[in-house]
């Protein structure tokens, strides 16, 4: 049993077996389309691909590798992300993928990576065997203020020319936490992609990514991502020049007011920690849904990290 690249055929077998359990709502060609699409942006061309447990020409287990780079403790860092680790279903209960995982990790550690980081769907037990810890997160749900009559913030459509500009803002909010990613334009356009992409190839009218900027002059100086389904939006990301976040909760407000007859719909955020806008509510505060936990590769031992700790966008979750 060798760990391998997936490309071509045992690509086609994992998609296959993975299907009924991750479609999102997609056909099966679609559900293709999606994966072919991300390998195509920037980002996902050079920090993204699948590998697989193969047995001969058979896949047995498989996983989605991700390379990022972060900052920890305000040094560089390079952190191996493990999505996706799926054993075939006529092969189950056999150790492969444990076996994924290890290889994963020991390539990880060979190739001078200095964390490994997955989410976890299943709990934290099966990973804690592994190795890796939970790392508390948090997220809430937003109640914005009304504004009487029309907003007066003038917000516009986000378009790829405003990479620079959120890249910056994103980086200065990052500063002031112990552990975030490196979040440049390309893994930024990667994100909105990736959801807009979703949105694009599923049944009509179920989903929306939507990308709003309020800017000054011809500069973006603060923004909103979020994906709408079923009433409900998730705040993907988002980021202001003004520290306090007032043009991101104006923006908001501009959102909501569009349709004022419509009902207001439930609003799920990740916001930094000690991060919210004037016009915004945090309620219904509990752990994030999506489980983090990460695995020192080196001889340097995991840091204690928890919700204050770290900057981590929904957008961001593998």
């Amino acid at each position: 049993m060798t760990l391998v690249p997936a490309e071509g055929a045992l690509v086609d077998q994992i998609l296959s077996a993975s299907f009924p359990i991750w479609n999102e709502g997609l056909t099966r060609e679609a559900y293709a389309r999606w994966w072919r699409a991300q390998l195509a942006t920037s980002w996902g061309r050079a920090n993204l691909r699948r590998v697989a447990l193969v047995d001969g020409g058979r896949v047995l287990a498989s996983a989605k590798r991700y390379n990022f780079a972060a900052v920890l403790d305000g040094r560089a860092v390079r952190v191996l992300g493990i999505g996706a680790v799926f054993t075939q279903p006529e092969v189950r209960g056999q150790g492969h993928a444990r076996m994924v995982v290890e290889q994963m990790v020991e390539t990880g550690r060979r190739e001078g990576f200095d964390f490994a980081l997955l989410f976890s769907e299943i709990g934290p037990a099966y990973y804690e065997q592994l190795g890796f810890e939970a790392i508390r997160t948090a997220e809430c749900d937003l109640e914005v203020s009304e504004k009487p009559g029309a907003p007066a913030t003038l917000v516009r459509a986000g378009e790829d020319r405003d990479l620079p500009a959120l890249e910056a803002i994103g980086r200065d909010a990052a500063a002031p936490f112990r552990f975030h990613l490196v979040r440049g334009r390309d893994l930024i356009q990667y994100g909105i992609a990736k959801k807009r992409l979703l949105a694009g190839l599923g049944p009509h009218g179920r989903r929306e990514l939507q990308f709003f900027v309020s800017e000054e002059g011809t500069a973006a100086v603060a923004y909103v991502v979020l994906t709408a389904e079923d009433g409900a939006w998730t705040i993907e990301e988002c980021g202001d020049r003004d520290p306090s976040g007032a043009r991101v909760g104006a923006i908001l407000q501009v959102l909501l007011a569009r349709e004022p007859a419509a009902g207001r719909p439930r609003i799920r955020a990740r916001l930094p920690h000690g991060w919210t806008p004037p016009q915004v509510r945090r309620v219904n505060e509990r752990a994030a849904s999506e489980i983090m936990m990460m695995r020192a590769l080196g001889s340097e031992p995991l840091p204690k990290l928890g919700p204050a700790d770290l900057l981590y966008w929904q957008a961001d979750v593998f």
